[in-house]
């Protein structure tokens, strides 16, 4: 027999900061290397050195490209982690594009910063920066799906398609005989954009996400929704301002406004789209059309039919601009981005109307408007919290209880042992008990930087 050692590095007791590790006999493996998002003490350990040595690390394997699957990547590499970076080819490029651009953003904040005097690091330095970023994707490597691929002799991987965003899979680790499986994010079993997940046949070691454990997503009238907000924003001549993921998120948002103009539902209201990162992944759909379901035609008639904005400086010409409108604008849960500028400009008026879409997570801005905050603070001041906040849980990229149960369904054997991770608290409870009612099967909640050891 041989030994697994298992540290649970993020996505411990919370949904963000995916890191998993594992100390095999013949490979050291990195599952997923993310950023911590939301409260101030979650982030404040992105600062913090892994307990482990980074230039010990074989090989790295995401799951998809999502910030706090990957975003600590480039501090990895400073460590002094060396070798592959490993995912489909669109995991990679929307991977590489959410480097750049955090590096970017993280750049312009250190220097926004110190020229401010908000921060109370003198100076303020980026997490990392761009060439950090560009030095990263260097070690990126693809690989296909659905084919296993040999790290050593008695250790193999293999991706399989997994919804939730294009390039997203989950991960079979074959080590000795034995079947580890981490479900990263799982997709739901009915998108507009991509297909319903795979699901596993076979686990021995179970990592599964938990995002909403203890919810099932409500039956909401998406397309009506959006009409009478954009109906409501003519009439108020207000603003309609929607903060976005831009990996799906974005693209969806897209594809249903487009849809309901082309369908005579809403009229021809401007439509700005406020995201570089978003308008890059835009072209990841583009270039990998097999993992998605919009044909070229519709791909590049829905893009003809908003306002892409390019420039900064173009932002600040839509804020101007007096016309009742619609903006989409990264992030999606208001942590940064170009919507900040938006929203210290625009969340004082009444006329405003601020949808947030999916999951917003604890100690961000998204949940503190969700929650019904009265002010927000926004480049170091607050602003006042005037305008009407609505919420849209359905379009959520993550499976609900009721799917992640769906997906545990074709598991054929009983697992040794299932980790829960990727949820809060109450969730990762919630779910530990469904799983346990509906299969009988016992689940375990690491917690951060938890040892597990188990023999293959």
């Amino acid at each position: 027999m041989n030994q697994v050692k298992i540290h649970f590095l993020g996505a411990s007791g919370t949904v963000t900061g995916s890191k998993f590790y594992l100390e095999t006999p013949e490979q050291n493996i990195m599952v997923d290397c993310g950023m911590f998002q939301g409260l101030k003490e979650l982030r404040e350990i992105n600062w913090q050195p892994l307990p482990i040595d980074a230039s010990k690390i074989d090989v790295v394997l995401l799951t998809h490209g999502h910030l706090d699957h990957t975003g600590y990547l480039p501090r990895l590499v400073q460590a002094g982690f060396h070798r592959s970076i490993i995912g489909t080819s669109p995991t990679l490029a929307i991977a590489g594009i959410i480097l750049r651009d955090s590096g970017k953003i993280h750049e312009e904040e250190a220097g926004k910063a110190n020229r401010e005097g908000y921060s109370k690091h003198h100076p303020a330095l980026p997490y990392y920066s761009v060439k950090e970023a560009e030095k990263t994707i260097a070690l990126f490597e693809p690989k296909e799906k659905d084919v296993w691929s040999t790290l050593s002799e008695n250790v193999k991987f293999r991706f399989n398609y997994n919804g939730h965003i294009i390039g997203a899979t989950f991960l079979e680790l074959d080590v000795f005989g034995k079947l580890f499986v981490f479900s990263g994010d799982v997709g739901r079993t009915e998108d507009l954009l991509l297909d319903p997940p795979n699901r596993p046949k076979w686990a021995d070691f179970l990592f599964l996400e938990s995002t909403y454990g203890n919810r099932l997503h409500p039956e909401e009238d998406v397309e009506q929704i959006l009409v009478d907000l954009v109906q409501r924003t003519i009439r108020e001549r207000g603003n309609l301002i929607i903060p976005s993921f831009a990996v799906e998120r974005l693209q969806t948002l897209m594809y249903i406004l487009w849809r309901l103009y082309r369908e005579n539902r809403i009229p021809n209201i401007p439509i700005f789209i406020d995201s570089p990162m978003g308008n890059n992944v835009l072209s990841v759909f583009e270039q990998f059309p097999d993992w998605h379901k919009l044909s070229l035609q519709e791909y590049r008639a829905m893009c003809g039919h908003f306002n892409i904005i390019a420039s900064y400086r173009d932002t600040w010409k839509t804020i101007d601009d007096p016309r009742p409108k619609v903006v989409i604008a990264g992030s999606g849960m208001v942590t940064g981005g170009r919507v900040l500028t938006y929203l210290k400009q625009m969340v004082d008026a009444p006329a405003t109307t601020v949808l947030l879409v999916g999951y917003q997570a604890e100690g961000t801005r998204g949940r503190q408007l969700l929650e019904g905050a009265h002010e927000i603070k926004l480049f170091g001041k607050y602003v006042p919290v005037k305008a009407k906040i609505e919420h849209l849980e359905s379009l959520s990229a993550h499976a609900d209880q009721s799917e992640l149960l769906y997906w545990l369904e074709n598991i054929k054997n009983i697992p040794e042992n299932i980790f829960l991770v990727h949820g809060e608290p109450i969730a990762l409870d919630s779910f530990r008990v469904k799983i346990k009612d509906a299969f009988g099967w016992k689940a375990q909640i690491p917690t951060l930087y938890e040892t597990v050891s188990v023999m293959v």
